[in-house]
Parts: structure tokens; C-alpha cells; sequence
């Protein structure tokens, strides 16, 4: 069997446009290759310049033709466009459908295009662990914008919010509560919501409730610097998406001319610092092999200790 290529050539050749060498180092960013840590520490360095615009939203909201509409939309600008479509993964078998790529075929036709699936591999908040890795490998591939579609999120699931610098947040009428994506935190991530299938005789009312809820945060709190947006959309007649491609660029003008941008990057910084620790914490003590935790389990399970002091026992004889 030939050995597999170094991931410094792969690099190599993805800056020199060679997609499938993309694809295989956005794979082992994704399988946390060691080998591959040094190119991920590089690329990182490099990267910056492209747009990373997060989508998410309750299910059945219409994200996935959304963001093919917008996709189009933006090319027809002649800028390039790289999609990370995160599907959610069996928590029995692990794997995914990755459906929507399946959604997006004729989009990866466009050589001006790039799709990448991903699953969620048991990672809650609507990512996959490695979808930021895969951002900057397709940043430095001199992607413009970059969108990131979360699967199909709840009211807490809100990690995308910490890790782009754009946040969608697509509605929709007749999913039986016309604010159940405006719900928690779901109102307050999005630096612009969309109300999608506008098309839809009750939309109406799912964008007066959007508003209304808008306004009365907006009461509450000091002058912002960017005052959210509602975009209503709809990918059946094409209504809004011009609009919404010129919010994104508008958004994204406001970052770069004044200190939203910096707030922005610094959050992100501080997300994947925490998030990252998180993840070779969680993959060391997996590596570990612990050899107190079936004793514990056992104690726990008697109400002999509880569960806080059994991770701590845990944390105090694992060696990290």
C-alpha cells in the first residue's frame, strides 16, 4: 500500500488549486490527524480574509434552499463561495445522510463552488468540531464567503453565533409556533433574520411577530451599531435574495469601519480557544484508558457518591 501523502504537499497543492488535495486535508482536520496539526497551525495563520457567514434555524425553515439561492446569487457577483453543510449524526450508529449536499447538486457543478458535508460526530450547538478547521483551509484556498449551515437547531443551539461573522437566522410561517426560532437565545444571535416561504399567505404574521419582538429588544437596550435587520425571502419566486446578499455585504462593511469587527473576532478567538481545550481534553481522557471509572460507575449507580465528586475523582487520576 503507497503511503499516504504529507499533508505539507497536500497544502502545497491546495494553494495551488487542487480540490481534491482541499478535500483531503479538510478530511483529517476532521479525524484530528496529528500529522495534519502543523498545516491546520499554518493555514490558520494565513487565513483571515474571507467572509464566514453562519445559517441556522429550526427545522423545516427552509435554510438548505436558502442558502443555494444566496449561493447563486453571490457567484453571479464572479466572487467565490464554499458551503459547510453540518448534518446531524446517529447517536447510535454515528452516521449521517449528509442530505444537503445531496440538495445542493447542481451547485457543486460550478467550478467557482465548493460543498463540504460534515457530521456533528456527538458535537451539540448545531457544529461539527472540525467546521471551523474546514473554514480556514477554505479561506486560505481564497474562498471569498464562506457559509456555515447549522443542522436543524433548537432554542439553545447557538455555538454558530460565537463562530462566524455573520448570523442568519431563518423562520419560517406554519411550523405550528410562528416564534419558536425566536425563542431563548435564538432572537438575540442573529445579526439578520430572515423569514423564509414568504411566498405563503400567513407569512405575514410570522414577520409582524418578528418585528414586534424586535422592537421591543431594541426599547431596551443602548443604540447599537447595527440595527438587526428582517429580510423576507422566499426561494420558490426569488423575493428578497438579492436584498439579503446586500444586508450580508452590508454587515459586513459596518464590521470592517467600525469596532463591531474587532469585538467579533475576539469572541471568536476566545470560542475556539475554549472549544478546543474542551476537545483535547474530551479526546486525552477518552485515550486515557481510565481504569477507575468502572469503580465509580458502580458507586454512583449505589448512591455511594455523586456524580460531581466522581468526575472530580475521575479529573484527579487521569493523566492528561
Amino acid at each position: 500500500m503507497a503511503a499516504p501523502v504529507p499533508s505539507m504537499e497536500l497544502l502545497a497543492r491546495m494553494r495551488r488549486g487542487d480540490r481534491v488535495a482541499l478535500g483531503r486535508l479538510i478530511s483529517r482536520a476532521e479525524t484530528g490527524l496529528e500529522e495534519a496539526r502543523a498545516v491546520l497551525s499554518e493555514v490558520y495563520r494565513t487565513a483571515g480574509r474571507a467572509h464566514v457567514v453562519g445559517i441556522t434555524g429550526v427545522p423545516g425553515s427552509g435554510k438548505s434552499t436558502l442558502v443555494g439561492k444566496l449561493v447563486e446569487r453571490i457567484r453571479a457577483d464572479g466572487r467565490r463561495v464554499a458551503v459547510i453543510a453540518i448534518d446531524p449524526s446517529s447517536p447510535y450508529s454515528g452516521g449521517a445522510i449528509l442530505g444537503d449536499r445531496i440538495r445542493m447538486t447542481d451547485l457543486a457543478l460550478d467550478p467557482g463552488v465548493f460543498i463540504r458535508s460534515m457530521a456533528t460526530r456527538g458535537s451539540t450547538g448545531g457544529l461539527a468540531r472540525a467546521a471551523l478547521a474546514a473554514a480556514d483551509l477554505l479561506d486560505a484556498s481564497g474562498f471569498d464567503l464562506i457559509v456555515i449551515e447549522t443542522v436543524g437547531v433548537g432554542q439553545d443551539e447557538v455555538e454558530i453565533a460565537r463562530a462566524s461573522h455573520t448570523t442568519i437566522v431563518v423562520s419560517a410561517p406554519g411550523l405550528g409556533d410562528d416564534v419558536q426560532a425566536l425563542k431563548a437565545g435564538m432572537l438575540e444571535i442573529a445579526d439578520i433574520h430572515v423569514v423564509s416561504k414568504c411566498d405563503r399567505a400567513d407569512a405575514n404574521r410570522t414577520l409582524a411577530d418578528l418585528k414586534s419582538m424586535l422592537a421591543l429588544a431594541a426599547s431596551l437596550a443602548e443604540a447599537p451599531l447595527w440595527q438587526v435587520p428582517v429580510v423576507a425571502t422566499s426561494s420558490q419566486t426569488g423575493q428578497g435574495i438579492g436584498e439579503l446578499a446586500a444586508t450580508v455585504d452590508q454587515h459586513r462593511s459596518v464590521q470592517q469601519s467600525t469596532a463591531l469587527g474587532e469585538v467579533r473576532q475576539r469572541h471568536i478567538a476566545e470560542y475556539r480557544a475554549l472549544k478546543t481545550a474542551e476537545d483535547l481534553l474530551r479526546s486525552r481522557f477518552a485515550a486515557s484508558g481510565n481504569v477507575h471509572l468502572a469503580a465509580l460507575v458502580e458507586r454512583i449507580s449505589r448512591r455511594e457518591i455523586d456524580p460531581l465528586a466522581a468526575a472530580e475523582a475521575l479529573l484527579n487520576t487521569t493523566a492528561f
